[in-house]
């Protein structure tokens, strides 16, 4: 939710006894590819994720309003386009797959956002279109799910840094609501499910891997989109993380 140009720069160091999962730290053995729905393909978390899941092996799905905007994956992934708020659209994307990953959010200007609301996609997106998943998942026996929120909610609402909160509250507030709202369906869900909660996103090519915390500590106030697919695409396969939510932070 948090991009580079709606939060400034600002860190907090991570305590010294704090250290990244092992299994973070050095390559992952591969595991059995899978086949990976991820909805919300077409942003830029959701094309970072594929990348990290064709780099691990996995059979990639992508689901998003726009297909066109995902051809240029050619043959790798399979595309499928449909609206997430759409229940029986959502049902037939997820049948058959062994996973799947949300990375659902708003790509509009924040402020333009919080005055006049979303032109272009439901303010709701998340929550219902989380909802929508749960449901598809549970008919179709889909048990791991993994979903990408924000650091600030949930768990981490009480770390966030006394700048950022103000941020959250006077410009993103309808947007955080529904994070809120998202991160409790998929608590409620009965699934296996991981909950990933990166800080301020940014674009960089950071080849490293996140420091991952389910604690809720943070060594900075910023991660590339890279590195969060990276573990989205860790978890998937992983039970490190299974009933958590994770700080993600470089």
């Amino acid at each position: 939710m948090p991009t580079s140009s709606t939060l400034p720069p600002l860190g907090r160091p991570l305590p010294s006894h704090v250290h990244v999962t092992p299994s973070l730290e050095t390559p992952a053995p591969r595991v059995a590819p899978l086949k990976v729905l991820v909805v919300g393909a077409s942003g830029g978390s959701g094309r970072a994720t594929i990348e990290a899941l064709l780099d691990a092996g996995h059979q990639v799905t992508a689901y998003a309003r726009h297909g066109a905007a995902l051809q240029g994956w050619g043959p790798r992934v399979q595309v499928v386009e449909g609206d997430v708020l759409v229940p029986e659209q959502v049902d037939r994307a997820v049948q058959g797959h062994d996973a799947v990953i949300i990375t659902l959010g708003i790509r509009e200007s924040a402020l333009r956002v919080r005055l006049f609301g979303a032109a272009r996609t439901a303010m709701n997106v998340r929550s219902l279109g989380t909802r929508h998943v749960v449901a598809a998942m549970l008919r179709h026996g889909v048990r791991r799910l993994v979903v990408q929120t924000s650091f600030g909610v949930g768990e981490t609402r009480d770390r966030l840094p006394r700048l950022y909160r103000l941020m959250f509250q006077l410009l993103l507030k309808p947007q955080v609501a529904d994070t809120e709202r998202q991160e409790r369906e998929v608590r409620d869900s009965g699934l296996d499910w991981v909950i990933a909660q990166p800080v301020n996103l940014v674009d960089v090519r950071d080849e490293g891997l996140p420091c991952a915390s389910a604690r809720g500590e943070v060594q900075g106030m910023q991660v590339s989109r890279r590195q969060v697919g990276r573990f989205l695409a860790h978890a998937v396969g992983s039970s490190d993380y299974l009933g958590r939510s994770v700080a993600l932070s470089a």
